[in-house]
């Protein structure tokens, strides 16, 4: 063959075709003509579909609250004491620091004279998520399609280590990562029981122990902190799917239940005269000091230095005129 011929071969070969990565992509026409259903919720404006993280400290009583939940739901009962959860479905709880005898008390104590909903399912030992952990999971919601809730209590018992050398924010996305694909398979809410840092932020976010790698790969993240003054504690919320939100609780340690009180949380979690100023304010925005006063029958003196407090601490606006406002609800 001549030379020349060889060469013009070489050159008119087509390259190979790839795969087009953006196969599935959308155009925004079609997105907007698109219908989605709705998120499935496990307890509406708290646990949507999808991962949730629900963090705290130790001995807050996140087990106390992530058991009761899975009791309400897999007794068709109100979350809180209020949330409405719809019927009775299957929900698996992942006990992971508790022995069988422990959890049967806390239960019991929990349930009182109701009877145990055959719809929970409990276990003190799951494999890490990449040794098996994910498939275990992912069998037990094959052999229960109408399940809602997963609980993980605590995550770092099933997190295990990916292989390789992986950066500590790389492994954290990945870890959550792994449960987040059996949530977004199954259409469930898997909640992750975690531990916050000791130390305090502003940013309750910030507090989640681990890198920024656990927090970001969630969709939604759950708070829970030490209560003061009429709330014995309160919850943070925030998500892809849930609005963000604070919510004052009560906690009776005579059931171990959690009760979401009405209102907003600043309500329950301020002193007295602090409550006093901010209901005042919400009926007479634009108030100084002066009229606060004298529309409350509080001393002067002490409500000019508590509002100046309460705008230190963000709980009240004011104006150049140092007329205060309550924030908005």
């Amino acid at each position: 063959m001549p030379e020349h011929e060889g060469a013009t071969t070489a050159m008119t070969t087509a390259p190979p075709v790839e795969p087009d990565p953006f196969a599935d992509a959308w155009t925004a026409d079609k997105l907007m003509a698109a219908d989605f259903p709705d998120p499935k919720w496990a307890v509406p404006g708290v646990l949507c579909e999808g991962v949730t993280l629900l963090a705290g400290p130790p001995k807050v009583g996140k087990s106390w609250m992530s058991l009761g939940l899975g009791l309400s739901i897999a007794s068709g009962q109100p979350a809180f004491s209020s949330i409405d959860t719809g019927p009775a479905a299957p929900v698996l709880y992942l006990a992971l620091e508790d022995t069988a005898r422990r959890l049967k008390t806390r239960m019991g104590k929990m349930l009182g004279d109701q009877p145990a909903p055959h719809l929970l399912t409990l276990a003190t030992q799951c494999p890490p998520l990449p040794q098996g952990g994910d498939k275990a999971i992912a069998g037990w919601l094959r052999g229960n399609p109408a399940a809602r809730l997963v609980v993980i209590d605590v995550f770092a018992k099933v997190r295990g280590t990916e292989p390789g050398n992986v950066q500590q924010y790389d492994a954290d996305y990945l870890a959550v990562g792994r449960a987040k694909r059996i949530a977004d398979h199954f259409g469930v809410s898997v909640v992750l029981v975690h531990h916050v840092r000791k130390a305090t932020h502003e940013d309750f976010l910030a507090t989640v122990s681990g890198t920024n790698g656990i927090a970001g790969a969630a969709d939604a993240v759950l708070v829970l902190e030490r209560g003061r003054n009429n709330a014995d504690g309160v919850l943070h919320i925030t998500g892809r799917d849930v609005e963000e939100a604070d919510h004052a609780l009560s906690f009776n340690p005579d059931n171990g239940s959690w009760t979401m009180l009405d209102g907003p949380a600043i309500d329950h979690t301020i002193g007295d005269t602090r409550a006093v100023i901010l209901r005042y304010l919400r009926e007479n925005s634009g108030s100084t000091p002066a009229q606060i006063a004298a529309g409350t029958g509080l001393d002067a003196g002490n409500v000019r230095k508590t509002c100046a407090r309460m705008h230190d601490a963000g709980q009240l606006t004011k104006d150049a005129t140092s007329r205060y406002f309550a924030p908005l609800l």
